[in-house]
This record gives C-alpha cells, structure tokens and sequence, in this order.
C-alpha cells in the first residue's frame, strides 16, 4: 500500500468511515456487506467492476426517494483530507450520493492524490474548461447551525469507501 493510500485510510477512519481495499473481482461481495436497505447506484466507469444484483442502477426519482444506501464512482480521492470527489454527471451522481442516508464511493487506488494541491492540479483545468462542478465529500454529512453537532442532516449519515486495488 502506497503513502498516499495509507494516509487515506487513516482519514478516513478519522471521520467514522469505513473502507474496504478489496481487487476487482470482489468488489460486489465488498458493496454487498456495506448495503442497508434498498440501493440506487449509477453506473460505474469500471470493466471489471460491478454492482450486486439487488442494486437499482440509475434510479428514478421514486426509486431514489426510496433508498436508503447509494453508490457512486469517485472520479478520484485526496489523502490527507480523507476526500472523494464526485463529479456532477448527467447520471446525477451527486443526487445518488447526497439524497441516501447511507454513501457508499468506489474509487481505484491509483486514483488517489496526496492533498489539496495534487486534486486541483489534476482536476481543477478540466472543471475551469467544462464549467463543470464537484462535490468534494469528507465523511458523513454534519452539521453545528442550532448548536449541538447532527449528521445527515444536509448529506449521508454513514459513508463507506471501497478502494478498488490494481
């Protein structure tokens, strides 16, 4: 395991996350460990990757309304933030990842960035050309606005990662 990934996974359990490193071929039987109730998930960008059989793959709005656990591909993750960055698609990733009270983010080992810097230098060219956008997530979703700390409130309340390795 690299530096980067190895401080990852220490970011990670820093903010209550969950991350499972398994090779592709286990991916499904990882995903289906971590499932709470019913699943939506959007397509995912990997060959040799897939989804157990009882997930929905892009949901209806009804369908995603109904879940409680979504699934989502992230494009790539930063280190020392514990980060996965989600960009916004067509698919509507970011609803699948934001509207669940469960998360769970696929992302390759390779696609891991040591920090800040590292994710704009890799990704900050293509969203100022595309005027696309991201979500950079850090855990479950959290909140302090009425005093005592909430999760889920604006977010998932649990989030798992599973880092694909090869």
């Amino acid at each position: 395991m690299s530096t980067e990934q190895q401080l990852f996974t220490e970011s990670l359990a820093s903010v209550g996350v969950e991350t499972r490193r398994v090779p592709p071929a286990a991916v499904a039987e990882a995903i289906a460990e971590l499932l709470i109730g019913e699943t939506v998930a959007v397509t995912l960008d990997h060959d040799d990757v897939s989804l157990p059989d009882t997930v929905t793959i892009d949901p209806t709005p009804s369908e995603l309304h109904a879940a409680q656990t979504g699934i989502t591909p992230a494009a790539f993750a930063i280190a020392d933030y514990g980060s996965v960055v989600l960009p916004s698609t067509a698919a509507g990733s970011e609803l699948v990842s934001l509207y669940v009270d469960h998360h769970i983010a696929i992302v390759d080992e390779q696609d891991i960035v040591a920090d800040m810097e590292h994710a704009f230098d890799r990704f900050g060219r293509q969203l100022s050309e595309t005027y696309g956008s991201a979500i950079v997530a850090t855990g479950p979703s959290a909140t302090a606005d009425m005093g005592s700390l909430v999760t889920g409130a604006h977010g998932p309340s649990t989030v798992s990662v599973v880092v694909v390795e090869g």
